[in-house]
């Protein structure tokens, strides 16, 4: 996974979809373009929708690691909407 400075961070692993996607766009509205979004969130539903909603949405997923309890750390870089 990438290193690089985290601005921020966020579990959403006790919330179910679409209320994922709705958490982490939230705090990425948080941010400002370039800045870095740590998510920890569940498998299934929510590691197969968020990262293909967040590229929609114009930002980077610079990686996606399974912890060892079975969640997962994804990391974005926001982009504008041109990105």
């Amino acid at each position: 996974m990438e290193n690089g400075k985290i601005q921020g961070r966020i579990d959403i692993t006790g919330v179910v979809c679409p209320i994922t996607f709705v958490k982490t766009k939230a705090a990425l509205e948080e941010l400002t373009d370039g800045d870095v979004l740590e998510v920890r969130l569940n498998g299934g539903e929510p590691v197969q929708n968020v990262p293909r909603s967040l590229k929609d949405e114009g930002h980077r997923v610079t990686g996606i690691e399974k912890l060892e309890d079975g969640t997962y750390r994804l990391r974005v870089v926001k982009g504008g909407l041109s990105a």
